[in-house]
């Protein structure tokens, strides 16, 4: 019997362990002619045909695809020769038709870096949304990065963008023009008038710096309100290397006393699964016996795992990843804000914490992402999982990634069932002639957050003059996206 090593990772972390399985490891399938020139698509298929959560339901995946014989190996390369674009052939080939979130790179270092919150960015972060009764669309800034381009121009939350270069923006070419080859671009500015997206005579140039790191601690502070103190915490990422942080300041939201809680998730797109449990445990408390979550893998993955007795619940955490004791409010509420751009480990928090928790979430439906997610590379001696320290060990051939959807998890009620996202308990879209100030007690979200905890609430109109509702935003198109990433899977020996 053979030992192999295998782990999952998140960005820059590795976790490794043994398996005494003959059958559970990375086959020795069919292999493509060597002259084809199909590296990258015969690491993809292999890849995917392991670990991918939805293997059994596609066709092109089978384990019985490709027999491993001369014949099943001229039909595996013409198979891979069908897509001569790798990107294609992942697109194309080998994604179950519900998967809306596995994706690649044609540079694994690009990718890794981004998953760690390094990115090459002018700092906007914004909605697109569209002009009713017409093809064009018009951005609307959310909020800008701190040490960004975007922080040293005339630019702010709640500004409105019609046009890049001159060119108007429309559904079919905002692509191109905000997320395309180009480091620079204008944008021509607008207004909000009697309800209509107009231009005005601003002009705004905004230029990518390659190695940004957004903090996604954005803002944290106390707010008194009668006897309650309430801490407010915009969270725009479950980015690890800021859990030290994220745990001191809710050090200093417990020495103040704080009794109440609003976590604003609206722009947050998702990240490390750990982080998750770790925000959740200083909301809820770290008893180490409570389950917040449990993990489903691939059906042959899935199995090794059950026949083994291994745990596949993740429990509240009581100390960070570096040993430090973490600081829990240990509280019965909490308050979250959501737009449709929370996702993934935003939503993960929300069905995690209900078994325990009044969860009173604000805003709009959430993005409806439940799945996590690795990086895998041309590493078949570590079965195609990315490790940082294996870098020399990735085909000198092939710097593709692939980040496909390796499972799904659900709270300790069993509840997954969320892919249309979790629906608020008080609805209220940001209105695009009211975005306000970003921690401003009158910003909409935040202030009907307020009246809930304070009582009120039947004091004050949120009337929306024109929801957002945006098409999509500028983190879909960053490689850290809507992602969640799975971080310490089940050890079994």
């Amino acid at each position: 019997m053979k030992n192999f090593t295998w782990g999952l990772v998140i960005p820059l972390l590795l976790f490794v362990s043994c398996v005494q399985d003959d059958d559970f490891s990375i086959p020795d399938t069919v292999d493509p002619d060597p002259a084809a020139g199909v590296e990258v698509q015969d690491f993809m298929w292999k890849a995917m045909n392991f670990w991918y959560f939805w293997q059994e339901d596609v066709e092109n995946l089978s384990d019985s695809r490709f027999p491993d014989t001369p014949e099943g190996s001229a039909a595996y390369t013409e198979f891979l020769q069908s897509e001569s674009e790798p990107g294609a052939f992942f697109d194309n080939q080998l994604l179950f038709s519900e998967d809306r979130f596995s994706f690649y790179s044609d540079d694994y270092v690009t990718l890794t870096q981004s998953l760690s919150g390094i990115t090459k960015s002018n700092g906007l972060i914004f909605g697109l949304s569209r002009i009713q009764g017409s093809n064009e669309v018009f951005g609307y800034v959310q909020y800008i990065i701190e040490n960004s381009d975007a922080a040293a121009k005339p630019i702010k939350r709640g500004d409105i963008f019609i046009a890049v270069n001159g060119t108007t923006l429309t559904d079919t070419n905002y692509s191109s023009l905000l997320f395309g080859e180009s480091d620079t671009y204008t944008l021509t500015m607008g207004d909000i008038v009697d309800g209509e997206v107009v231009a005005n005579d601003t002009e705004i140039t905004l230029t990518k710096e390659v190695g940004l790191q957004e903090n996604p601690i954005f803002l944290n502070e106390i707010v008194e309100m009668g006897s309650s103190k309430i801490g407010y915490l915009i969270y725009t990422g479950f980015i690890d290397e800021f859990d030290e942080e994220l745990n001191a300041i809710f050090g200093r939201f417990k020495s103040n006393g704080v009794t109440d809680l609003v976590l604003d998730l609206r722009y947050n797109s998702g990240g490390s699964v750990n982080t998750a449990i770790l925000l959740s445990s200083m909301i809820y408390g770290t008893n180490t016996k409570d389950v917040f979550l449990k993990a489903r893998y691939n059906d042959k993955y899935q199995k090794v795992l059950e026949d083994s007795g291994t745990d596949l619940k993740r429990y509240f955490a009581n100390k960070t990843k570096k040993g430090t004791e973490i600081n829990s409010l240990n509280l019965n509420k909490v308050y979250i804000l959501t737009t449709t751009g929370s996702a993934s480990a935003s939503e993960l928090v929300i069905n995690g914490l209900e078994p325990y928790v009044d969860v009173i979430q604000i805003g709009e439906t959430t993005r409806g992402k439940n799945e996590f997610s690795t990086t895998l590379v041309d590493d078949r001696d570590n079965n195609y999982i990315y490790s940082p320290e294996r870098t020399s060990k990735i085909s000198s051939k092939n710097r593709w990634a692939i980040q496909p959807l390796l499972g799904r998890n659900e709270n300790a009620d069993g509840f997954s069932d969320y892919t249309a996202g979790l629906t608020p308990d008080i609805e209220l879209d940001e209105d695009l002639t009211n975005l306000g100030v970003l921690g401003d007690l009158n910003e909409p979200l935040l202030e009907r957050a307020l009246s809930e905890i304070s009582g009120t609430s039947a004091k004050r109109a949120f009337d929306v003059q024109l929801p957002a509702k945006p098409i999509t935003n500028s983190k879909m198109y960053d490689p850290l996206k809507d992602n969640m990433f799975i971080s310490d899977p089940p050890v079994i020996w």
